[in-house]
């Protein structure tokens, strides 16, 4: 599939998105308006709709208003700048997960709510690190749901990597010990542990976090090296009450962010920047295998604000 397909897709989902800020600009229209406060009040209020949250917008605004208060502006221009400000939030936090933990394996536990798309984004991660020539390992830890356990396996025999997996209904913890001791007698460099996604009691999936990380740490002391919570835009703002939640039960250390050609709420990438500050390692416009590409921020700035 080739990257212009893959960017026309991202396009797409945020059409809506750059329309809405469009809509929300009628004193500009086709040629020029002065920057004043009812200017930038309706490229705020632009902001926010497309949900980018209150901080963020805030931010952009009084950065424009620093910049160029009282001149006249266009609406080329405005965009321009209005996606500078948006990409000078987002590039502090645009990370890709590299694998660099030695000794092998890194130990990747993916993290997120049932039907954010967490089990697809592990076969796609795991694509991603074959593409880079390191061997890849599946584990199969949310062993509530039969499917979880099927679907895993399914994209196992696909990439043809190996997967662990235990009964449903298992010890999650078990699961994961047994594939560490696997990953690290094979040589296996990355080791990607699907988990849980109830999120209908805390205190239960913080308990089973809890045991993984314990059992993870008499093997590796290091492990697990990232915690990936997959988030599905679609979601808008509750995305970041997910990010609050996991961050509590889980320890976050990273996003992934899926479903990006769907809708036009993927700015809430922009709000989770502003409030915490997480690195952001990829996104995702759709089901096949390479559809999940390393988060390029300075074209997600400039497809929200419509010129990309």
């Amino acid at each position: 599939m080739s990257s212009t397909s893959w960017k026309d897709r991202l396009l797409g989902g945020f059409r809506k998105t750059s329309d809405r800020l469009t809509e929300n600009l009628a004193t500009i229209g086709g040629g020029t308006a002065r920057l004043d406060d009812a200017t930038l009040d309706e490229v705020e209020d632009a902001l926010i709709l497309s949900d980018l949250g209150p901080s963020a917008a805030a931010r952009i605004r009084d950065r424009l208003a620093e910049q160029r208060f009282g001149r006249d502006i266009d609406e080329r221009t405005l965009r321009e700048a209005v996606a500078e400000e948006i990409a000078a939030i987002l590039r502090p936090v645009a990370k890709p997960l590299e694998v660099t933990a030695f000794p092998r394996p890194q130990v990747i536990l993916v993290i997120g709510v049932n039907g954010s798309g967490k089990t697809t984004t592990i076969a796609k991660l795991a694509h991603l690190f074959q593409e880079d020539d390191y061997g890849v390992m599946l584990a199969a830890g949310d062993t509530f749901r039969a499917a979880a356990i099927g679907q895993l396996a399914v994209w196992a025999e696909r990439l043809g990597v190996p997967i662990v997996r235990g009964a449903e209904g298992g010890d999650p913890a078990s699961v994961v010990f047994d594939a560490v001791k696997q990953a690290t007698d094979t040589g296996i460099d990355a080791l990607i542990v699907d988990t849980a996604g109830r999120l209908q009691n805390k205190r239960e999936l913080m308990d089973e976090l809890a045991k993984i990380r314990r059992v993870l740490g008499r093997i590796n002391l290091e492990a697990p090296h990232d915690v990936v919570l997959v988030l599905d835009a679609t979601n808008g703002q509750n995305a970041l009450s997910q990010i609050e939640i996991f961050k509590e039960v889980a320890g976050v250390t990273g996003l992934i962010m899926t479903k990006l050609d769907g809708t036009a709420r993927g700015g809430v990438l922009v709000a989770a920047a502003e409030k915490f500050g997480l690195p952001i390692h990829a996104i995702g416009v759709g089901e096949k295998i390479d559809d999940l590409r390393p988060f390029d921020p300075d074209l997600l700035a400039r497809v929200i604000a419509g010129i990309a």
